[in-house]
């Protein structure tokens, strides 16, 4: 097989995991919500699904980087996804004997692999290519990996909240019914251990392109570099405001003062359109951060990506006319404002935490539909920040160093389960409303990142690691 088809088997066969890990994240991070009914949670208990998810990040990121760079990047993945499956099995038996602290262990389990499977993905797509494209190519395989972000939600909408159906009509006969229970929840686990497994086996037995990490790459020396550590921080802070909207986004729209009307099953499929945005928004990232020279070309795949997104909103708005057509004018500002970043990864995301703060902060400070699409459309404007963050916080790193730092940068992925929790607590002591400050402040070191932050200097009180390759 020569090098360049080689290469094109890596980013199929790659951009398949992040697809995995995609709707794996997003499903469970869209879960709290149904699992508070389910065992009757308040807020803060609910978000501990978040928390106990995103907590492997903080403690086996770094292990993971050093075992992706002992056995590899496809036997890190392999594991990574066995992981996944495992975790999908235990949940039968936690959901069966309504065990809250059973059912938080097994998301532990599943954190990990997907853990392992992030540390191995995002420098492997990296290294696949030169470095002046690899926010381009980030972007692409995160797009795909938000179609699998729109369509967790979804699936919860089809799979679970059915199920309550006739218990909540036993309820209103007399009978004893409560809505959503635990079993309600096992089928879409059952389904992800039996198609992960498969893909696992299979993955084993494709041949893939081999990344070198030769090199005297070491965490002492890749600690040395500010901008590693810096950018771990920001994507601490992007990871916890994404998720900490996404989870809150359906029990904040369906309070009365946003208008009213909206059902749990649209409320959820506004979450999905939250996640549906980081899709359209990678894949505006992709052309616009990629090497293709044709203006006319780039403009064609984005006019294809506009109407992609009216069609996404169509249908995931309940055929909405209307809502999609206001879906499609956000991606459209999206594709305008992205322009702004004239192809630079941190001017590109300077702009974009900037109007993230000007989304979230009209949210809190109005009603109804403004505040509405004022944090849905948020995750149009989250799309580029982790492709972004990631390619310049690795920038100017050795191939030995990549993995390792890749280890560090994940590690902060525990924002996940902080930031939704700190607006948890929040939310009940005020109001979810107020719990959004939370994610601004996120926002507000984004663009410090974006404009400082990301440059290439050793850290404090450490002499230069090596080169710096701008």
């Amino acid at each position: 097989m020569s090098n360049q088809n080689s290469l094109k088997v890596g980013m199929i066969f790659i951009s398949m995991i992040y697809f995995i890990f995609g709707f794996v994240t997003t499903f469970i991070i869209t879960l709290s919500d149904p699992v508070m009914e389910a065992f009757d949670l308040t807020y803060t208990e609910g978000f501990l699904v978040n928390s106990a998810f995103f907590i492997s990040y903080a403690l086996f990121s770094i292990p993971s980087g050093g075992v992706v760079k002992r056995i590899g990047y496809k036997n890190s993945i392999v594991v990574g996804l066995g992981l996944i499956s495992l975790a999908g099995f235990l949940f039968f038996p936690a959901l069966r004997t309504e065990s809250y602290p059973f059912f938080l262990g097994a998301i532990v389990v599943l954190s990990l692999g997907v853990v392992l499977l992030q540390t191995a993905a995002n420098p492997f797509v990296s290294e696949l290519g030169p470095p002046e494209t690899a926010s381009g190519r980030l972007n692409l395989t995160m797009a795909l990996n938000s179609i699998a972000t729109w369509i967790a939600p979804l699936m919860i909408v089809f799979l679970i909240l059915p199920a309550a159906i006739p218990a909540i009509a036993d309820g209103i006969n007399g009978a004893v019914g409560t809505g959503i229970r635990p079993s309600d929840l096992l089928p879409p686990f059952m389904i992800i251990a039996i198609i992960v497994l498969l893909i696992a086996i299979a993955v084993r037995l494709i041949k893939l392109p081999v990344i070198s990490q030769e090199g005297a790459g070491n965490y002492a020396t890749v600690f040395k570099y500010r901008h590693v550590l810096l950018g771990a921080l920001a994507i601490f802070c992007y990871v916890g405001a994404e998720v900490g909207i996404g989870t809150a986004i359906s029990s904040y729209i369906v309070q009365p003062e946003m208008g009213g009307g909206i059902s749990r099953e649209l409320a959820l499929k506004f979450v999905g359109l939250y996640w549906a945005g980081a899709m359209v928004g990678r894949l505006f990232g992709a052309i616009s951060l990629s090497d293709i020279k044709k203006k006319e070309l780039k403009m064609t795949f984005a006019a294809l990506v506009m109407v992609w997104a009216f069609i996404v909103g169509y249908i995931t708005l309940e055929f909405n006319f209307m809502m999609a057509l206001t879906f499609f004018g956000f991606a459209v500002l999206n594709y305008v404002l992205m322009q702004l970043g004239k192809g630079k990864a941190s001017l590109a995301l300077s702009v974009f935490a900037i109007v993230a703060v000007i989304l979230a902060v009209t949210s809190m400070l109005t009603t109804g539909r403004i505040a509405l699409w004022s944090i849905v459309s948020i995750g149009l404007f989250n799309s580029i920040m982790f492709p972004n963050i990631f390619a310049l916080a690795i920038k100017g790193l050795d191939r030995s160093e990549v993995a390792l730092a890749a280890g560090i940068i994940n590690t902060l992925i525990v924002g996940g389960a902080i930031i939704p929790a700190l607006m948890g607590v929040v939310a009940d002591a005020f109001n979810i409303q107020y719990s959004f400050i939370v994610p601004v402040l996120c926002y507000l070191y984004i663009l410090f990142f974006a404009f400082i932050g990301h440059k290439i200097k050793p850290a404090p009180g450490t002499a230069a690691a090596g080169p710096a390759k701008a």
